[in-house]
């Protein structure tokens, strides 16, 4: 009997340990907030990223898309008559249509120290604002909702929208009001009685935050101070906020929590790189105070450091091993809350959750130049499981890797004295260039490599301090270096009968020769994926039943007939298509989803979808200008078998996050986006014009020549000279 108490004793303390560990190891990261709780996230106008600051469609989304506690913020004005609205300005231009509303209405006011002109909410009752609506005030940002009359919103009608407690209040400008004879702390004195209940109001006025901090309406709501950039000055005490970071005791006085710029956390250089992080967040929680962080938008420019991955940003700022900060205000909610509830605490080793394949662009030529060393072994160290090699011959007959035929696209040739050597050949491409076979590999050696910057035109540069960083490698080094069972390859070959017929360069069987050098010919674990857009190519290497044949197809499409598919099975495993042939767009809008995917699947050919880089231009609005929403809706709402990437690491770090394989459970953010939803949102008289239908894919598409002999060994100059470019002027 002593026996067996004693033992279900020692049972019951085992039970019991085991589900606290339990408990720990599922309940995610050990928060270091000031109270170990998850970070909040606030939703600055509403889901503004996407639609017009503080509309209802704006807050809707925030709350559908984000996770279940979000606070929704609202930037207090005060009307003519007393009345509080969420806008994000004094002024009315920017964001709504005031102007065709009232025509020559503007005024001049003085706002903190300098004459403005505008049209500004003191001189419009409420009802007065009723015929205004509106706009995106951002105008890097869609302008199709613009037409959608979104009318201006009260506080009480936000109140309604938001959760208890999930209130934001902002005061901006509240010397500006008193100026006026209108009363921000009366207003909000009157919420009580109107039972709106408001959990945060911030202000970078200690003025304000002092005499709301006495008065007994607020006990429960917490007040935070807004820094604003360090070397302006606060009104009240006449110092720069800079300055009033360093004496917290004193904000502790008036605040329970601080917001701050991010660079008050992450500074970065004159270049828009990181610097080391400052002490400011373990200070705050030092003296009893939370810390939000401000300016976390995925549609600015990011620090280079992150790779342009918004969701990386964030990540910093709570899951950095030392603290975290308490909150993240930002205009795509859905963003933080993912990185809080998805990706925080993963690390680099996490298990995958989904089979994917990350197949790269280039290597990580996001963050180096294309093919080059650097990249590949960027590459491999973000978890990449493919490393792709697109083989180029030089004048010598030397395969090696490059992204282009055309060595003025990805090197500095056309900088140097080989820019004498600039010819146009149409078989290859509209306009003129500077090929590989036109030099030596000695020569080529000779030049730098160039960073690929796809979105230039939008100011959007890819790692500057490394444009020209790396070395080329040949094919022969390509395989060495990924000569790793972890590691597959892809060798990609175009331009094969023009290299045979008209410059006597086999390419064909200079990549045989190098596989089967290296010993990739050989049965084994790692996989070997050869692609082309030409069916003929990838029929030379039928006879190794170890190659995945891979066929691009160049166009996008639909559709595919059955007897092109089947056409298609005779010579390629698998298939690459671009993103326009699994979701349509027009006008950066997600239109429907084809066919493409599940028709090249159900005959049993693996789908691979091209090119999904970081930078927001690069998406439609649909992904909310994060690479994860785009990934996520390809992978668990397309289903394709891989993904081509040129930044890898954001892929990887993907199919790792803790919500997927959650089935009923998944967080709404972490759903696929359903095409065309979004662009049923916008009104019958602003939607884009549409697009002509995608042509489905037929035998004629796919029907290629076989290809000719090898011309004859090349020695120097080419078996057929292509015509010179034309000298400019």
């Amino acid at each position: 009997m002593w026996w067996n108490l004693r033992t279900r004793s020692r049972l019951l303390a085992l039970l019991i340990l085991y589900s606290l560990i339990a408990l720990v190891s599922s309940s995610g990261p050990a928060w270091k907030t000031l109270k170990g709780s998850p970070p909040l996230v606030v939703a600055r106008g509403g889901f503004s990223g996407i639609f017009p600051d503080s509309s209802d469609a704006a807050y809707e989304l925030a709350l559908n898309k984000s996770a279940s506690d979000v606070v929704l913020w609202c930037d207090l004005q005060l009307t003519k008559d007393g009345a509080g609205i969420c806008f994000p300005d004094l002024k009315l231009n920017n964001a709504t249509n005031i102007a065709n509303v009232y025509l020559n209405k503007t005024r001049v006011y003085n706002v903190n120290g300098f004459p403005t002109r505008g049209w500004f909410t003191v001189d419009y009752n409420l009802s007065e604002l009723a015929p205004v609506s509106l706009v995106q005030g951002v105008y890097s940002r869609t302008d199709r909702f613009d037409r959608n009359k979104f009318r201006i919103l009260t506080v009480e009608d936000v109140a309604k929208l938001a959760k208890p407690q999930g209130l934001w209040l902002n005061v901006q400008n509240d010397a500006f009001f008193k100026e006026r004879n209108l009363s921000i702390n009366g207003f909000l004195n009157s919420l009580s009685s109107r039972q709106v209940s408001v959990g945060y109001i911030s202000s970078p006025d200690v003025g304000f935050l002092r005499e709301i901090m006495s008065g007994k309406s607020y006990r429960t709501t917490r007040i935070i101070f807004r820094f604003l950039n360090q070397n302006e000055v606060e009104p009240t005490t006449n110092q720069t906020y800079g300055t009033l970071l360093k004496n917290l005791k004193l904000v502790k006085t008036f605040a329970s929590g601080i917001l701050v710029p991010k660079d008050y956390i992450w500074p970065t250089d004159p270049n828009l790189y990181l610097e080391p992080s400052t002490s400011v967040v373990a200070d705050a929680h030092r003296e009893g105070l939370q810390v939000f962080v401000s300016n976390v938008i995925n549609d600015l420019l990011l620090s280079y450091n992150y790779s342009y991955d918004p969701l990386a940003e964030c990540l910093s700022f709570i899951d950095n091993n030392v603290s975290s900060v308490d909150g993240v205000l930002s205009d795509f909610p859905a963003t933080p809350s993912a990185a809080i509830n998805c990706f925080s605490g993963i690390g680099e080793n996490a298990t995958r959750k989904v089979d994917t394949w990350v197949i790269t662009k280039y290597g990580a030529s996001g963050d180096y130049p294309p093919c080059t060393d650097l990249a590949y072994k960027k590459a491999m160290s973000d978890g990449a499981d493919v490393l792709d090699c697109p083989v180029q011959m030089s004048k010598d007959g030397i395969p090696f890797c490059l992204s282009s035929i055309d060595l003025t696209e990805s090197t500095t040739a056309a900088e140097t004295s080989f820019s004498s050597r600039a010819t146009t050949i149409p078989e290859i491409k509209t306009g003129s260039g500077i090929f590989t076979f036109s030099l030596t590999w000695d020569e080529i050696k000779t030049l730098r490599p160039s960073m690929l910057n796809p979105y230039s035109k939008y100011t959007l540069f890819r790692n500057p301090k490394a444009k020209n960083a790396g070395t080329f490698v040949t094919l022969s080094d390509f395989l060495t270096l990924t000569k790793d069972p972890k590691y597959g390859i892809l060798v990609s070959i175009e331009n094969a009968a023009y290299l045979a017929e008209r410059q006597g360069l086999n390419v064909i069987d200079a990549v045989h020769d190098a596989l089967n050098k290296a010993g990739y010919d050989k049965p084994g674990p790692q996989k070997v994926m050869i692609q082309s857009t030409h069916g003929s190519v990838l029929m030379k290497f039928k006879e190794n039943p170890k190659y995945e044949r891979v066929y691009k197809i160049k166009e996008n499409i639909y559709d595919a007939l059955d007897s092109t598919v089947e056409d298609i099975k005779t010579f390629a495993d698998s298939v690459v298509v671009k993103k326009f042939s699994v979701f349509p767009e027009v006008s950066a809008f997600l239109v429907n989803s084809t066919k493409t995917v599940s028709k090249l699947q159900s005959f049993n050919l693996s789908v691979y979808v091209e090119t999904f880089s970081n930078e927001f231009v690069s998406q439609a609005w649909d992904y909310y200008s994060d690479a994860f929403v785009e990934i996520n809706s390809f992978v668990i709402g397309a289903k394709v078998n891989g993904i081509i990437t040129d930044f890898p690491k954001t892929a990887d770090r993907y199919r790792k996050n803790l919500c997927l394989n959650l089935g009923d459970k998944t967080p709404p953010y972490m759903s696929p986006i359903e095409p065309g939803r979004l662009l049923q949102q916008v009104s019958q008289a602003y939607l884009p014009p549409p697009a002509p239908p995608l042509p489905v894919l037929n035998d004629t598409s796919v029907a290629d020549p076989p290809l000719s002999a090898v011309s004859g060994f090349r020695t120097g100059a080419p078996a057929h000279a292509p015509a010179p470019a034309a000298a400019s002027g």
